[in-house]
Order: structure tokens, then C-alpha cells, then sequence
């Protein structure tokens, strides 16, 4: 896209007098689905393929998970259905050990964002997705370093604007901006597309002038479909790249950063749960052991799938089923206990009293939950739907299939409720 090779045309110039690049530091912000994951990897590999010596590039996201999951399920799939692919030796997914190396020796590395991650490395091209998340420097502290001694090297640095709490990403939003006012045009390019802050949010004139993907790859009836279901502060942090004061997530991701590990797994006493979406479009099994160690067990489209899969659990591992008896997955009810499995059907003030144990536990760190995107997905989008002094998930009016979500809290609440009543323990789950 046009603005895609605009960054490119202007942070890989190189200086006429010394052939190195022109700009050490480039730094974009651009509202989310604008092709961010496109421009890093063609970046990298212009790095890693065109550059007359051997290239070492650091990649960095948010968390090492989500740095993983960026090069090994985006990146890595992209280079393989290329010619690209071609130029590959060897793609790396052990934990830990994550990286594209190519024949010429060159190699694309997750680093993790701690401070003393890039010790004992050099580094020739750093890339600092998802800034908005850094509450610090230290994933820029772990990089500068590394790099020094390499006088061709550049730091990357790519995101969607944040809230008050992006420190990071505000200093070099300030910096970028004081540069272009300054004309200043030595060591950094700065690249930002966002509205106006007094611009109307709901005019498809205002998201025509800040999201540079409209029109390419995105379409006016999306952005509209986006504005509708989405809270203010979150499509004007999304789609307009305009920063504001608060993170409007019922749950921070900070917060949901900290209980979630991808190597959780229940185990002693467990309780398994069933949900569908509002669409009826797919369903969720979730289950969670006394401790408060949760997994999302299976997400398949449909509802059809649900009965056998949940017989096939429960002959496995005797443990309890719970539903929202007055959700979409009430009407399953009859038929899963039909195929043998006995299903506590759960009343609206149950399913209210479940969101609320489920909330604090989360908020107290009480629980972990097995890293998964659809829930990642789910808890950002997530809706309060109030009735008198209690609130549920709102199924409605929600950019994600909230099941997922709905699955794992009548989970934990069940598995917390067993521990608190003695329950008798079952087989465990693996």
C-alpha cells in the first residue's frame, strides 16, 4: 500500500557520503489492521536478504508470547507461501529458542522484553512491535546496547496509539512530533497517521484522513461495523490512532497479562462448562480445577459438535457440566443429557454471581488461565450487561465470539464452588 512504501522509500535511505542508512531510529504509529505486520517482515527481509553481510534482526512484541506467536504464526506462514520461502533454512519453534535462519547465515530472533535479553548479542535490525504496551524502555534498553558497535543498525519501532500508561510509546510520540515541527531531519523519521481530536468520529471523511489501509485492504462498511459495536475509547485507540486516558476494557490487559500462561494445566478436582454465541455460529468448552486453573478445552464453529465431544470428556473424566440454562446453550440441555451426562442448568442470578467470582478472582491474581487468542480476543471486546445490582457478559453488541469467555467463568466458578462444599475429587485432566 502507498503508505506502506512511504516508510519504506524514507527509513531505508541510505546517506550518499557513507552508505549507511540515513535514519537510525523510524518510528510509526498507524491505526490497527493498516498492514503493520506486512511492513516489519518486509523489512526484515530486506535485512536479512539484500544486505551485502551476514544480518542478525531481534524481533519483540508485547510479551515473548505474543513476539512467538507474531513470527512463528504470521511471519513464518507469509515467508512459506512466497518465493521467499526459497531462502529459508530452517524455521526454529522450541520455546526459547524461536527464529527464521536463512541460507546466506542471516536470521530473524524472538527476544524476549526484559532488559537483559539482548546480553551477548549483536544486533543489526531491532523491531519494537506493539509499543503502546510498554509501560517502560526496557525492551529499548535490551536493544540499543546490542546494536552499538553496529553502525548500519536501526530500531524499528511500530504500534497503535495506548492510554496515559503507554510511557514508551507517548516519549517517542512527543519526540517524533517536536522533530517534524523543528524540522528536524537527522537520526529519526517519524511516521503517524491519526485523526483530529476535534474531528467528528462517526464521518467516514475523518476515518479517510488517518487510516491509510481504507479503501486497500479495508472497506467503509467495516470501519462502520467497528464504530457500532465498539466502545468510543476503544475505536478511537484502534481505528482513528488517537491516545486516551484510560483503558475502557473491562478487565486491563495488564491485569489479564498477569493470570494468563500458556503452560497452565488443571489438574484434581475439575468442572467442565458448555457456552454458544449469540450467532449460534460456535461453541465453547471450557474447564477449570479447584485451584484455579482454567483452559479453554475446545471452539468449533457450529453448536452440532458439542453433545458427542462433551460425552466424550465426561466418560473420560467424571467431573460436573454446567450451562447458562437461559443462553443460547440452553436448548443443548435436553440432548447432552440425552447422550448420558448430567448438566446443572444454571439460572441468569447463578450465571451473574458466576461473571462476579470470576471478575474478582481475576482481579486478585486468585486464578491462571491457559493462554489462548479466542480468549485474548474475548476478554478485549468483553461487555457488561447490567440487571439491578449484578451484570453478566453481554453477549451483544461485541466485536468477538465472547464464548470462549462465558465457557471458562461458569467453569472456575463451578471448580470454586466444589472446593468450598468438599466435593469428592476426579480423575485428573491432561
Amino acid at each position: 500500500m502507498p503508505w506502506q512504501q512511504q516508510v519504506a522509500d524514507v527509513g531505508l535511505e541510505l546517506d550518499t557520503d557513507t552508505g549507511l542508512p540515513a535514519y537510525r531510529e523510524i518510528v510509526v504509529t498507524v491505526p490497527r489492521q493498516s498492514g503493520k505486520t506486512t511492513l516489519v517482515l518486509g523489512w526484515e527481509l530486506q535485512r536479512a536478504l539484500r544486505w551485502p553481510t551476514v544480518q542478525r534482526c531481534a524481533y519483540t512484541a508485547q510479551t515473548g508470547w505474543d513476539a512467538r506467536r507474531k513470527l512463528i504464526d504470521d511471519q513464518a506462514p507469509l515467508i512459506n507461501h512466497s518465493p521467499m520461502r526459497a531462502a529459508v533454512d530452517r524455521v526454529f519453534r522450541g520455546a526459547g529458542t524461536e527464529a527464521i535462519v536463512f541460507k546466506n547465515g542471516s536470521r530473524i530472533d524472538v527476544l524476549a522484553t526484559s532488559e537483559a535479553a539482548g546480553h551477548g548479542r549483536t544486533i543489526d535490525l531491532g523491531v519494537i512491535d506493539e509499543a503502546f504496551a510498554d509501560t517502560d524502555d526496557r525492551r529499548e534498553q535490551a536493544l540499543l546496547p546490542a546494536m552499538a558497535t553496529r553502525a548500519a543498525a536501526q530500531i524499528l519501532v511500530v504500534s497503535t496509539a495506548g492510554t496515559e500508561a503507554s510511557v514508551y510509546l507517548n516519549r517517542k510520540i512527543e519526540a517524533g512530533r517536536a522533530a517534524v515541527t523543528n524540522g528536524d531531519r537527522t537520526g529519526i523519521a517519524y511516521f503517524e497517521w491519526s485523526a483530529d481530536e476535534a474531528a467528528d468520529i462517526d464521518d467516514p471523511r475523518t476515518w479517510r484522513s488517518c487510516m491509510p489501509a481504507l479503501g486497500h485492504t479495508i472497506d467503509e462498511q467495516v470501519v462502520a461495523h467497528a464504530r457500532a459495536t465498539m466502545s468510543e475509547g476503544d475505536f478511537r485507540r484502534s481505528w482513528l490512532n488517537q491516545a486516551t486516558t484510560s483503558d475502557e476494557r473491562i478487565i486491563p490487559a495488564s491485569v489479564w497479562d498477569q493470570v494468563c500462561d500458556p503452560l497452565v494445566r488443571p489438574e484434581g478436582r475439575l468442572a467442565f462448562a458448555v457456552d454458544v454465541n449469540a450467532e449460534r455460529s460456535a461453541a465453547s468448552i471450557a474447564v477449570s480445577d479447584e485451584q484455579g486453573r482454567i483452559e479453554l478445552v475446545d471452539h468449533r464453529p457450529g453448536v452440532s459438535w458439542i453433545v458427542e465431544r462433551i460425552r466424550e470428556l465426561i466418560a473420560r473424566w467424571d467431573a460436573p457440566v454446567v450451562l447458562d440454562g437461559y443462553g443460547p446453550a440452553g436448548s443443548l440441555l435436553d440432548a447432552i443429557e440425552g447422550a448420558g451426562v448430567h448438566v446443572e442448568k444454571l439460572s441468569s442470578r447463578q450465571v451473574a454471581n458466576a461473571c462476579g467470582v470470576f471478575y474478582d478472582a481475576v482481579s486478585d491474581r486468585k486464578l491462571q488461565i491457559r493462554r489462548h487468542d479466542l480468549l485474548d480476543e474475548a476478554i478485549a471486546a468483553a461487555r457488561r450487561r447490567t440487571s439491578g445490582d449484578s451484570w453478566s457478559w453481554a453477549r451483544s453488541d461485541t466485536s468477538a465470539d465472547i464464548s470462549p469467555l462465558v465457557a471458562i467463568t461458569l467453569a472456575y466458578e463451578r471448580a470454586a464452588s466444589n472446593r468450598a462444599n468438599g466435593a469428592e475429587a476426579w480423575v485428573a485432566w491432561d
